[in-house]
């Protein structure tokens, strides 16, 4: 018998630490067979996690050219896979998220015959333009997709809305859960020297990571003023910001911690290594999507410099609060959390609404259900109850 042919495209690191698990839970399953695509729409930092774990891609487009725009990576993924599927016909594609690399990815496979299955679906921020292109992007995904696999019951509240088949729908939990839990049990070493002597000093860490296009100019200028206002308040205190390889984003935000000492500015961290220093952070200031799902899972308050969220549920829970971009009031929220040790506590407890480490096994279940070579399991529920979003 023919192994059923299931194909996982993705092309930059989120999406990789979140294909992970389901690559590893596809190539566990004897009736799969799973080639893995890439795109390399993000080229090192792709290869990192690739690298982490153990994953060899079996197609690479190396789509990725310096300063590369949204409309050179969508043509250069649709064109590439086109010639991929006139060689090799999958089942299906799985694709992830909601970067460009997603959407091209699906349509590319839409285009073709080949259904598409949509890990982490129904995200929704209700602003077509933030974040962008992201908000965008999923929402095209969703129109193409025969399986949507959605993280949380809010997320298949919002495809429910969109008039998506029920039967369609699948609540997994978000797979960047499973890959946290595995790699956070690593405690992978810095390959940076001043990482592995905040490690040792004890000091509290404010972990900084800012990359959004809609925060991008003044905004990201703001916010490196806003770094430096705190690295003045709090000498004591380290600000430790991983900075984006984007030049945009560098030269927006870098100029103002020239000379801090306690500012450490590094350049991206493989993923073990982010992982570790989320795990030893005091608190998180971030634009980032998927820093919103993983460090709440650490324990850790998240605060977003974003108007909205596609992630509610952690915002209901209590353990992001959403404060925008505005630098006076970075300033202020980080000190809140730096100076109330009852607010600190307050966003500080571990509650978990995204997944439980089982997110990949319930992902294969439900392809299989697709294919009819099985049932799917149960729908995840988290072990909290969180209010219904009234977005």
């Amino acid at each position: 018998m023919t192994a059923t042919c299931i194909m996982p495209i993705y092309g930059t690191r989120p999406e990789a630490i979140k294909m992970a698990p389901i690559i590893r839970a596809l190539r566990a399953d004897a009736d799969f067979d799973c080639p893995v695509t890439v795109t390399g729409q993000h080229r090192e930092m792709l290869d990192q996690v690739n690298e982490l774990f153990g994953i060899v891609p079996d197609h690479d487009l190396d789509i990725f050219r310096p300063r590369q725009t949204l409309n050179g990576v969508l043509t250069r993924t649709v064109e590439g896979l086109d010639e991929l599927f006139s060689d090799v016909r999958p089942d299906a594609v799985v694709v992830q998220g909601d970067t460009t690399t997603t959407t091209a990815a699906a349509m590319a496979a839409f285009y073709a015959g080949v259904p598409v299955v949509h890990a982490e679906a129904g995200l929704r921020s209700f602003d077509l333009f933030s974040p962008f292109p992201e908000e965008a992007n999923r929402r095209m995904t969703t129109q193409i997709t025969s399986l949507h696999l959605a993280p949380t019951a809010q997320s298949k509240r919002n495809l429910l809305r969109e008039a998506v088949d029920e039967t369609q729908i699948a609540v997994t939990g978000n797979t960047v859960i499973d890959a946290l839990l595995t790699v956070a049990e690593q405690r992978v070493p810095f390959s940076d020297p001043q990482l592995e002597q905040a490690a040792d000093s004890g000091r509290d860490v404010l972990l900084v990571t800012t990359h959004r296009r809609e925060n991008q100019g003044r905004a990201m200028q703001g916010v490196g003023r806003a770094l430096a206002q705190l690295a003045s308040r709090y000498p004591e205190k380290l600000i430790v910001l991983p900075a984006h390889r984007n030049p945009v984003v560098r030269e927006a935000i870098l100029p103002a911690l020239q000379g801090l000492d306690n500012v450490v500015v590094t350049e991206p961290l493989p993923y073990g290594e982010f992982t570790r220093l989320m795990d030893l952070a005091t608190v998180v200031l971030t634009d980032s999507g998927g820093v919103q799902e993983e460090a709440p899972s650490l324990g850790k308050p998240v605060l977003v410099m974003r108007s909205n969220t596609e992630r509610p549920e952690a915002v209901d829970a209590g353990t992001v609060r959403l404060i925008g971009t505005d630098e006076h009031r970075v300033v202020a929220e980080v000190a809140r959390l730096f100076d109330d040790p009852e607010a600190y506590r307050a966003m500080a407890h571990a509650v978990n609404p995204y997944g439980d480490g089982q997110a990949a096994r319930r992902t294969v279940a439900a392809v299989r259900a697709l294919f009819g070579m099985g049932r799917r399991e149960p729908d995840f529920a988290p072990d909290v109850e969180l209010p219904a979003s009234t977005s």
